[in-house]
């Protein structure tokens, strides 16, 4: 079992289940699933939007040792030259032991590697309990070999809770190891 899954539920279950006044274990929050995407800007040449593409593929699987799916134009945009079908970018939604992987992943070596690294936004909830996190670089997971991406990316890694209150949400993620940027006193 993954160390942060037990964490969850030897140690931060039971103080959320104190702290918040619920009866009943199922009531406290839970993360249910971990999407993370990326938005592709390719070139306008066919056979190098594929390169694009299967690279970015490529560096999804070998983050979140799942397979991605990739996302596709709707329709047609003139002024962005863009056809309908064309990729956009790449996504996965993680849940189960891969999620616990990915977030046990982040806490303890990805986001210590992030450049001038203050802690994460207290403001990326989204009032129904659920965290947004930006990363501007995916070369700070440490599987990603610099010398075989053809360009450094940002990605998106969005955490769906079971509970609609950020508070709580917000204190899960605070147990559970998140290091949430500190508050300066004036």
């Amino acid at each position: 079992m993954n160390r942060l899954k037990l964490k969850y539920q030897q140690e931060v279950l039971p103080k959320l289940q104190k702290e918040f006044k619920h009866d009943n274990a199922f009531a406290v929050a839970q993360i249910k699933k971990v999407v993370v995407n990326m938005g592709i800007a390719h070139p306008i040449d066919p056979k190098a939007r594929e390169k694009v593409v299967e690279n970015v593929v490529e560096q999804f699987k070998v983050i979140t040792g799942q397979q991605p799916q990739v996302t596709k134009a709707a329709k047609a945009i003139a002024g962005f030259k863009l056809r309908a079908g064309d990729p956009l970018g790449v996504m996965v939604t993680l849940r189960g032991e891969n999620m616990w992987e990915l977030l046990d992943k982040l806490v303890s070596i990805t986001l210590p590697r992030v450049k001038d690294f203050r802690g994460i936004s207290l403001t990326a909830f989204d009032g129904q309990g659920n965290y947004s996190l930006g990363l501007e670089e995916q070369i700070v997971f440490p599987e990603i070999n610099y010398d075989q991406i053809e360009s450094i990316r940002s990605l998106q890694i969005n955490i769906i809770t079971s509970i609609k209150d950020d508070q709580e949400a917000r204190r899960m993620l605070e147990l559970l190891g998140f290091p949430f940027e500190k508050k300066e006193e004036k």
